[in-house]
């Protein structure tokens, strides 16, 4: 069949597909101009590649939300940014053709992946050969799918018999509704995967109703929204509804893609109206949203769930949609129940790739953020290490972690000092950045990135037996650690689990709306040695921490006389860059013995950082933070000068 009947056909059963271009670059080139003077259509380009000049890159894929395009080209000859393949892909209506440009089909999985500099904490491109195998697996198993390779003779899709499409969105979007509207109290939530209309749907609800609130995690997201609800569009921020004053009074609250706003703040905007909408996306490239409002719903009264399934601009046999989603392993783990004993074991791409993709659908279904640049990190980046709850088959716990540490003497320091920021290290450089143990950058450890659980197995000591597997199993490390948004639940597990509080944020985190916590247990003697110090430094802050972080502290008498550890605190403090925040509590020991105007207005009168600025004719935060340091070199200085120019002269060799 010509491509242009081929097309046609397509667009009469309201389809897109997949052609796969493999081979030398000017070649691949050559396939893809030919198509693009065969084929009218918008033809976007998403590359890098100076050959490609009228091109997006694919780092501005949010740019494409809410749009529509006729034909695209995607550019993978130098590496495959996944989560924006996704994206323009979900921009395609139906008759349209993705071209994905590749290297040869023989030397791609070996071939250097410049995107992977993006996501595997390393300096320079690595291959991804488990990713990329992984894809040419599905493509050659894909009959609808057109491949053409180098060399190679075409293989063309198989014909489908498919009827004359026609859309059945529209409908069900009236059938909820309808529904909607009748509500007369209580919490509704909407889950779609992308293109089916959900954002269209809460506009229409805004448009029948004007005393309509409309909230998200941003305005820039809610384009599709506002234009289906014309007039009654009215938006406030999350946090700025809470911090109104009187508070706003509206018969809906919609809430957009409520899955990515902090569940306390999500929670407190729930109890505050009579009837709310929440949507939020599942299948998506940005993360998964069904597992989180599943869990969040659990706690409240009144709700109701809607599911919109027909897509919008493309029909629901839809072979591009259907092959992207095995890909990229959008659909969420299925709930089973777990028959015989649950087996403890560890996985790894090359020898159990079934199992892992399993665990994958699992961590992706329990964390929202979940997404495929967590897949190719898991699959190809370095220091990857996987645990396993269950059978081959039927997975029920999952538990990632990452190696950590390691680093020269040199370079700790300069984390240390906060002059240095290598990829990577999360637990690793904040406790020697914030918290102060340029040691724990030194030592090897291993870190907690994600666990989960499957909903019917939880409480039943699978976390625990994963964590513990992983313990025993990591003593060639010094320690393993974990970094979460804390709350009392969190914390008796990871308490459970033999962990020790070391470190608290004094931000709370977008994301859960949590303060950061980390926490660590030590596997060798010099792990031990850290935890130890570590934990008696916690407490020993613990008095002032209540100042600057809303948790409740154990402020239980500790000797707070300056000595050799806050020495070391405050020189990094005075002339390096370590954190105001993460010096408090060594600045209150320290405000204690010397009269520094600024500081002591800050830290015994309690002004606010805005307020001495002001006081003190000084521009903003930065130029008073650096008052600040001045004024403790100059008490470091009166209390010890000789002590004082010999830490000043060690830090000045770091930079």
């Amino acid at each position: 069949m010509l491509l242009a009947d081929m097309t046609a056909a397509m667009q009469c059963a309201g389809i897109r597909r997949l052609c796969v271009m493999a081979g030398e670059a000017d070649w691949v080139m050559q396939q893809a101009a030919t198509w693009r003077d065969a084929l009218p259509g918008d033809w976007l380009i998403l590359s890098d590649a100076e050959d490609f000049p009228q091109s997006v890159s694919p780092s501005a894929l949010r740019t494409l939300l809410g749009r529509e395009f006729q034909h695209a080209i995607f550019d993978a000859r130098r590496g495959f940014h996944a989560e924006a393949f996704a994206a323009l892909a979900g921009t395609l209506r139906a008759g349209s053709w993705l071209l994905l440009l590749t290297p040869p089909w023989s030397c791609w999985a070996t071939q250097p992946d410049v995107d992977s500099v993006r996501w595997a904490d390393v300096a320079e491109p690595i291959a991804t050969p488990h990713f990329i195998q992984h894809l040419q697996k599905l493509i050659l198993a894909d009959s609808q799918i057109k491949l053409l390779r180098q060399h190679h003779p075409a293989r063309e899709p198989e014909p489908l018999n498919l009827p004359a499409w026609h859309c059945q969105a529209p409908q069900q979007q009236a059938q909820i509704l309808q529904q909607l509207l009748a509500m007369q109290a209580g919490v509704a939530v909407i889950t779609a995967a992308r293109g089916r209309g959900k954002s269209a749907l809460a506009g229409m609800l805004a448009q029948h109703n004007q005393h309509c609130l409309v909230t998200a995690p941003g305005k820039v997201s809610t384009q599709v929204l506002a234009t289906f609800a014309g007039e009654h569009f009215h938006f406030m921020a999350p946090d700025a509804i809470l911090a109104a004053e009187p508070f706003p009074q509206a018969q809906w609250l919609i809430v957009d893609e409520a899955a990515a706003i902090p569940a306390p703040l999500l929670f407190q905007l729930v109890q505050r109206f009579p009837r709310v909408l929440l949507t939020t996306t599942v299948q998506g490239y940005e993360g998964t949203g069904r597992g989180f409002m599943l869990r969040f719903c659990a706690s409240l009264e009144l709700v109701r769930y809607f599911q919109l399934d027909e897509p919008l601009r493309w029909s629901a046999r839809d072979p591009l949609e259907q092959w992207l989603s095995q890909a990229l392993l959008f659909e969420d783990a299925a709930d089973f129940k777990s028959e015989g004993e649950i087996a403890i074991f560890p996985a790894g791409p090359a020898q159990a790739y079934h199992s892992l993709e399993q665990g994958y659908r699992l961590l992706a279904s329990a964390h929202y953020r979940t997404s495929p640049l967590d897949l190719r990190r898991m699959l190809d980046a370095p220091g990857m290490r996987f645990w396993l709850a269950g059978q081959n088959e039927n997975i029920v716990g999952a538990l990632w972690l990452v190696e950590e540490g390691g680093m020269d003497l040199q370079l700790a320091d300069a984390v240390w000092a906060g002059l240095r920021r290598p990829r990577g290290n999360l637990v690793a450089q904040s406790m020697a950045a914030h918290a102060g143990f340029a040691e724990a950058a030194i030592l090897r450890s291993q870190r907690m990135s994600r666990i989960a659980v499957q909903a019917a197995q939880r409480l039943s000591g699978i976390g625990k037996a994963l964590v513990e597997s992983a313990y025993q199993q990591a003593q060639d490390c010094d320690f393993l650690s974990v970094s979460f948004g804390y709350t009392d639940a969190l914390w008796q597990f990871w308490q459970r689990c033999g962990f020790k509080l070391v470190r608290i944020g004094s931000q709370r985190e977008a994301s859960s709306g949590c303060y950061a916590a980390m926490a660590i247990r030590a596997i060798s003697p010099a792990g031990e040695q850290l935890q130890q110090r570590a934990e008696q430094r916690l407490k020993r802050d613990s008095q002032w921490l209540g100042d600057i972080i809303d948790l409740t502290f154990d402020k239980s008498e500790q000797d707070q006389a300056l000595n050799d550890d806050d020495w070391s605190l405050l020189v990094g403090f005075a002339w390096a860059q370590r954190p105001y925040e993460a010096s408090y509590a060594v600045l209150q020991r320290l405000v204690r013995t010397s009269a520094q105007p600024l500081l002591q207005a800050l830290l015994v009168q309690k002004q606010t950082l805005t307020d001495v600025a002001q006081q003190a004719n000084l521009s903003g935060r930065k130029a008073l933070i650096q008052q600040l340091r001045q004024e403790t070199a100059e008490a470091l200085m009166q209390c010890d000068a000789e002590r004082a120019a010999q830490w000043r002269q060690r830090l000045v060799s770091l930079q």
